[in-house]
């Protein structure tokens, strides 16, 4: 179902009150209602969507649950009956001086709305509605850095229907935090006899001691001497695979200083690349220093380092 902009349909923003909605409404009823636009079959249709988004929008509760769920999750939960149930078009015209013609019909064009037991889409929106899939389900699945970074088969256990399900997934290598998996049909069923929902298996990927992920890229720290720092040095850097890397310091490298070891990060999902490594070089600075650490630095100092 394709999305539907009630705000953007009455030219409001998401922030507008009652009377701004109600008045954006009032003018484009005057404009595209069919005793103004006769026999414009385009102005009909409008019509419909701007009393459609008008009933959602005017009602505090509906409007409530058209913010927290978005267009898709609203009419998974409301059918056409129930986005005008209670709602008195007679009133609102006769208000902006249409008069009382009915259900809601136009006596001058002829053209005729039911908003009553009947949807104003008819039998096409009961069409629609046996068509519609049921609601689909997310499962938010944690995952370590290492079955990211080598795929893995997990299995899912979750409520459906008031039962315990069990399904084994086969998580692909990088399914970082975010990416999602679709079951297809293992959602909940349709409310009017459509195809069920899917189940979305979505990864959170846990912390991990050592590294820190972001998206594809992996950030490792790497603690050196003073003396490596200065002088410069090879240190060895462990990758999420296990495997060692050997990595250059030059001289006068600087506390914080970031190195990149490109393609050592985590896969990408259902790709051939990889993000990069990157080390994070920390300095550390001996608090205390023995007499002859002392006299040495002395020295250094001496010679003006």
């Amino acid at each position: 179902m394709p999305e539907t902009n009630y705000y953007k349909i009455l030219g409001v923003n998401k922030n507008a009150s009652d009377e701004d909605i109600k008045k954006s409404y009032r003018k484009l009823a005057m404009k595209y209602h069919p005793d103004h636009a006769k026999g414009n079959k385009s102005a009909e249709e409008k019509f419909k969507k701007i009393s459609e988004a008008y009933a959602v929008l005017s009602d505090k509760e509906k409007r409530k649950q058209y913010n927290t769920f978005g267009s898709t999750g609203f009419h998974q939960r409301y059918s056409q009956e129930d986005i005008f149930s209670g709602f008195d078009f007679n009133d609102i015209l006769r208000e902006f001086g249409f008069g009382d013609a009915g259900p809601f019909s136009s006596g001058r064009s002829g053209i005729r709305f039911s908003f009553g037991n009947e949807s104003p889409f008819g039998g096409y929106r009961r069409q629609q509605q046996a068509q519609q899939k049921g609601s689909d389900l997310v499962y938010e699945l944690p995952l370590t850095l290492q079955d990211v970074a080598t795929g893995t088969d997990k299995t899912v256990s979750f409520q459906h229907q008031g039962q315990t399900k069990k399904i084994t997934v086969k998580i692909p290598k990088g399914m970082i935090s975010g990416k999602k998996l679709r079951l297809a049909g293992e959602g909940e069923p349709s409310p009017f006899g459509g195809p069920p929902g899917d189940l979305y298996i979505q990864a959170k990927v846990l912390k991990d001691p050592v590294y820190e992920a972001k998206g594809h890229d992996l950030y490792i720290n790497q603690d050196i001497k003073l003396s490596e720092a200065i002088l410069g040095s090879n240190i060895s850097v462990p990758t999420i695979n296990g495997k060692k890397l050997s990595l250059k310091i030059p001289p006068g490298t600087k506390h914080k200083t970031k190195m990149r070891l490109p393609g050592h990060g985590l896969p990408r999902m259902h790709g051939k690349n990889q993000g990069d490594l990157y080390v994070r070089i920390h300095v550390n600075l001996p608090r205390k220093l023995t007499k002859e650490q002392k006299k040495l630095i002395e020295q250094l100092s001496d010679t003006g380092l």
